[in-house]
């Protein structure tokens, strides 16, 4: 595809590091994308989203099409100018709320009939409207419309709704057309089978997509689980093209799934869990609410460098969130995009440089230390 591309600069067992080019700026990878679902990444300006480092986001077809309508977008300028980030932006098909959402929701060959969340309505997602909807948004890369069940669900199901998802890959191909500069990833299924997920990656090959991604993980299945499941499932995609794992995930979920040959992720866990006082640091988890933080001059994290830890003590943070400052969201989600994206670049380094298991090794360690003692 003109002006999409995908180059593998070194790999360390597994694990890759590379680029994906796209007219609109390189994706350094292993990359993670920062959700801003309703077109803006929660508490977040776009520049401070860029200033931690992520050089691409994803955006949210379902909520979009929803409000303010993929149409409404489109007459504004696309996605990129509405939400002011000049950057590559993914979007997700929707398929993932038909699945979360299956309580409003009717599924068939043709596509999936819902009520909308906000007020009820009626609207029905086929893989073509999904692909209309994702060219109105003006998205560089853009996902296949699927299915998947939450897991643990029994193989017969699963087979099932893989299949119908290839048939859907295949409509999706057909809709979204020739164009230019743009990129369409398949997506595997095939829940935590081997034998389906192969069955799916061939499917998708003889199809042939821009980029691959591993969906139907981290739907209830358990780490141990997904890790299982990517011992194999990024092997039987293609080398040559990125690799996304869908919704994922905490930080020890993200080194295993990179250990396993995943070049992309996203996660709505950082910017969430800074609104509601969640931590991450190198020494792992903290929550910012616990009184014994209350007195603490110390930075979150003395060796950060984002303007939590730089400009303001735990006290301080403790207070603002205590008190339910809005500046507490802002924060607290900037550290935390900020150290999902150093550790991003901590792996494409140790990737370059041949130490990834030493790399892994040493994040681990740090993570078992716990938070420093109290004052």
């Amino acid at each position: 595809m003109s002006g999409f591309s995908f180059t593998r600069h070194a790999v360390d067992g597994k694990a890759r590091t590379g680029v994906i080019s796209t007219p609109r700026g390189d994706i350094r990878t292993p990359a993670f994308m920062p959700v801003g679902t309703a077109a803006t990444v929660k508490a977040m300006l776009p520049g401070s989203v860029r200033a931690t480092g992520a050089d691409v986001l994803l955006g949210n077809t379902y909520h979009l099409m929803l409000r303010p309508t993929a149409e409404r977008i489109d007459r504004l300028g696309g996605l990129h100018r509405f939400m002011n980030w000049d950057r590559p932006i993914l979007t997700d098909s929707g398929g993932f709320q038909v699945m979360s959402l299956a309580s409003l929701r009717k599924l068939t060959e043709r596509g999936v009939t819902f009520k909308s969340h906000i007020d009820g309505s009626k609207h029905e997602i086929t893989p073509e409207r999904s692909m209309e909807i994702q060219r109105l948004l003006g998205s560089d890369i853009v996902m296949c419309f699927d299915e998947c069940p939450a897991l643990p669900a029994d193989k017969a199901r699963i087979a099932e709704s893989m299949q119908l998802s290839m048939r859907w890959a295949a409509r999706s191909k057909e809709a979204f057309g020739d164009r230019p500069g743009h990129a369409l990833f398949g997506i595997q299924q095939g829940g935590l089978e081997e034998d389906l997920r192969a069955e799916s990656a061939e499917a998708l090959r003889d199809i042939g997509f821009d980029g691959y991604a591993v969906g139907g993980l981290a739907v209830g299945e358990g780490q141990e689980a997904m890790f299982g499941c990517l011992d194999f499932a990024p092997d039987q995609l293609p080398a040559d093209k990125p690799r996304y794992l869908m919704g994922v995930g905490k930080p020890d979920d993200i080194v295993g799934a990179v250990a396993r040959g995943i070049d992309m992720m996203d996660c709505v866990l950082p910017s969430r869990s800074g609104r509601t006082g969640q931590v991450f640091t190198r020494r792992g988890v903290l929550n910012i609410k616990n009184a014994r933080h209350q007195d603490d001059p110390r930075p979150l994290d003395e060796d950060c460098t984002c303007p939590a830890c730089r400009q303001y003590s735990r006290a301080y943070l403790h207070h603002v969130f205590r008190s339910q400052e809005i500046i507490s969201s802002m924060l607290l989600t900037w550290h935390n995009l900020h150290y999902y994206q150093n550790l991003m670049a901590g792996m494409r380094d140790a990737i370059s440089a041949g130490t990834f298991e030493a790399w892994q090794a040493a994040f681990h360690a740090g993570r078992a230390q716990g938070d420093i003692e109290p004052v």
